[in-house]
């Protein structure tokens, strides 16, 4: 492999890609419409996810980035110099940076489905770590965590940062860390941030900003469908609709039709009615009681939590301790 530091040894895992347009027939066939949420990001997606980030409304990135550099030491401490660390879904690697100073861990394991972004994002990081052995796993964490061949011994700890577990729903989530447990092994970590459970009147806010950028965002689903599976969506006939459902706790995204409709899609039509929504995202909140339930199930106990001072968002960390215990229904 042709990479620009002899740092870097990229490991292709070979991920299998579900195709845009089965995903999409078969979501729109269900009797519950849906679209998965990982097909936001095309280059326009990405783009507009980016502006996210940056409403005022939209408070993860800063706090969770406040909590991150003011904890760093903590943290690293907690982890352990030397050990290696991992990032399931690891896009542009800018979070882990505000860690490696003070972690200074023996490698450094991004893990992504994309596979120039992956190269590109981990050519950038050694550029500015040149002493950081990096193993780029080109895989979908989702359903394979697997790691690459050669990496250093010494403590596996695995970060999530970005609440990006809130887009499984709790029962996924303890596959999920039971996946992470076999991975680390005992005695490994799970260093993770998460939102919490908050005033509605703030998430509805977070996810309905002003100046209409998540909107944007989630009606660019429609526009990719046009684009590349020959749909014919008519944008103004559609609306973005986000809020929070107490019951389930989760922001719920949907586009809702505002008539009747029949829409094309790849030569195969589908009929609206008035109201009827396309599903295409959750994000679950949980107070921390509710996320170390599921975490002691998965085999982990709670060495130490990072909140705000709004108690908005929290970091959490995590060993391996345990066998997991059966899933909870």
């Amino acid at each position: 492999m042709n990479l620009l530091s002899q740092k870097i040894s990229f490991h292709d895992f070979e991920p299998e890609l579900e195709s845009f347009r089965d995903a999409v027939l078969k979501g729109l066939s269900r009797p519950q419409k849906q679209i998965p949420p990982k097909f936001f990001y095309d280059e326009t997606g990405s783009q507009l996810f980016e502006a996210i980030l940056e409403q005022p409304e939209y408070y993860i990135p800063n706090v969770e980035r406040d909590l991150l550099q003011t904890y760093a030491d903590e943290m690293s401490r907690l982890i352990e110099p030397g050990s290696v660390l991992i990032e399931p879904g690891s896009g542009s690697c800018e979070k882990v940076q505000l860690l490696l100073e003070s972690l200074l861990p023996s490698a450094y394991v991004p893990m992504d489905i994309s596979r120039e972004f992956l190269k590109q994002s981990a050519c950038g990081l050694s550029h500015k770590y040149p002493w950081l052995p990096i193993y780029p796993a080109c895989l979908d964490f989702t359903q394979q965590m697997l790691l690459p061949h050669g990496i250093p011994q010494g403590r596996r700890v695995v970060f999530i940062p970005g609440s990006s577990l809130g887009n499984f729903d709790p029962l996924e989530v303890q596959h999920f860390l039971t996946g992470i447990h076999r991975l680390t092994g005992k005695g490994g970590g799970l260093l993770v941030g998460l939102d919490r459970k908050k005033d509605p009147s703030v998430l509805n806010a977070a996810y309905n900003d002003a100046a209409g950028i998540t909107a944007e965002f989630n009606l660019n689903l429609l526009t990719r469908i046009n684009n590349e599976l020959d749909g014919n969506f008519d944008f103004d006939r559609f609306e973005h609709r986000a809020y929070y459902n107490d019951q389930r706790g989760r922001i719920e995204m949907h586009l809702v039709s505002s008539e009747d409709q029949q829409v094309s899609i790849s030569g195969q039509d589908f009929r609206f009615i008035n109201g009827e929504y396309i599903h295409t995202e959750n994000s679950y909140k949980y107070s921390p009681d509710e996320f170390i339930t599921l975490a002691n199930a998965s085999g982990f106990r709670l060495l130490k939590i990072w909140s705000d001072d709004q108690h908005l968002f929290s970091i959490y960390f995590l060993e391996a301790v345990s066998k997991p215990e059966k899933l909870i229904p």
